[in-house]
């Protein structure tokens, strides 16, 4: 399993549009084979910090859904509203509850 996120520092007055991107898409990117799991987080103490937790099922489902026409759409709508540059990471558990 593949654990994916990626936190986004917004422009503070483009929050509402990219909610609005996010809400139209969401259902789209939990359909994507491989796509186990999608969450949108914001930061406690800095509401236009989001992050998108998505889990996977491998690499290569990941790297196909960011080669897709929905992922390229998507990020070109949302990439524009940004006020400092994406971070990004993958991330595998090495630890699972009891």
């Amino acid at each position: 399993m593949l654990i994916r996120i990626v936190r986004m520092t917004f422009q503070p007055d483009k929050v509402a549009d990219f909610l609005a991107i996010f809400e139209a898409s969401k259902h789209k990117i939990r359909a994507v084979a491989g796509c186990q799991q999608l969450q949108l987080l914001r930061d406690t103490d800095t509401p236009n910090v989001l992050m998108t937790y998505s889990l996977w099922t491998h690499a290569d489902a990941l790297e196909a859904y960011r080669a897709s026409a929905l992922f390229q759409s998507t990020w070109a709508q949302t990439k524009v509203l940004f006020a400092d540059k994406p971070v990004a990471f993958s991330s595998e558990s090495l630890w699972k509850s009891d």
